[in-house]
């Protein structure tokens, strides 16, 4: 196996509820070699982070980074997390299988969502939000 020659790269996956966003980076992270947001593939701010969107974007996405020579990515799946939502949006799953069906090889895929290790300070000040 020529893994010395084949190029891989990473897919960082951020899924919210309100939108999802793709970006494919080179190992370090560093460089960024393609990206797309909800709001690049559909008319609709609703549709944004729907599943249908996030295939549109994979496939984009893996399409740009099949022409800079990537074969492979591995995953890095991320929800909001900090205090809020810790479970990713409904664009991070097929996302990733729109990823594998365009050709893209898949390595590992990772859940990096910040997680405090104690409960931070929430937004609303002391008395919470006054209507």
């Amino acid at each position: 196996m020529a893994s010395d020659k084949e190029k891989w790269g990473i897919a960082h996956i951020f899924a919210s509820f309100n939108n999802t966003i793709i970006t494919v980076t080179d190992l370090s992270g560093a460089e960024t070699v393609a990206k797309s947001s909800g709001g690049m593939v559909v008319k609709q701010d609703r549709n944004e982070s729907s599943p249908y969107a996030a295939m549109q974007m994979a496939a984009n996405v893996a399409q740009a980074a099949q022409e800079k020579g990537f074969v492979g990515l591995h995953v890095k799946v991320r929800a909001l997390g900090r205090g809020k939502q810790r479970s990713p949006g409904p664009g991070a799953q097929a996302a990733i299988r729109s990823l594998a069906r365009a050709g893209i090889r898949i390595g590992r895929i990772e859940d990096v969502t910040p997680v405090p290790h104690d409960s931070i300070r929430i937004k609303g000040g002391r008395r919470g939000r006054r209507v």
